[in-house]
């Protein structure tokens, strides 16, 4: 079984984001987890996003990338969301074929009101959607 590691900066919406999809489109091929460098809790526009999609992170609990190191995981593929996650200091990950970037907005860096907001995290979802789809079908 392939093992994936989605990594961006908070763990809160992006990771986690791709981290369901994948599970949600092809789980039975793939190990998949997500971590943050700077782990903060889930943000809850993306948690309403997901509901949208029929899928609840809600009881998601963000990680550390650095712990998951610790504990000696090995990943196939590390693919970082965002590019804090691509200039951050990534630790080694032994084992590892293959480092991925799929850079996405912040969601955490969004303005305007509610409404607006989450006008702007269902892009960001979709866009993570269509990446994570074209990724399952290039590995599979």
């Amino acid at each position: 079984m392939v093992k994936i590691l989605f990594v961006c900066t908070h763990n809160s919406a992006r990771s986690q984001i791709a981290e369901a999809y994948l599970k949600q489109m092809a789980g039975e091929h793939f190990q998949v987890e997500s971590a943050g460098f700077e782990p903060a809790d889930l943000n809850p526009l993306a948690i309403e996003v997901m509901a949208e999609e029929g899928i609840d992170i809600s009881h998601k609990k963000t990680q550390s990338v650095f712990n998951l190191y610790k504990t000696g995981k090995l990943y196939d593929y590390v693919i970082t969301v965002c590019e804090n996650g691509r200039e951050a200091e990534c630790p080694v990950f032994p084992g590892i074929s293959k480092r991925l970037h799929m850079p996405f907005d912040d969601p955490s860096a969004l303005s305007g009101g509610k409404e607006e907001r989450l006008a702007k995290i269902r892009r960001i979802r979709d866009q993570i959607k269509d990446a994570v789809n074209k990724l399952v079908l290039e590995l599979d």
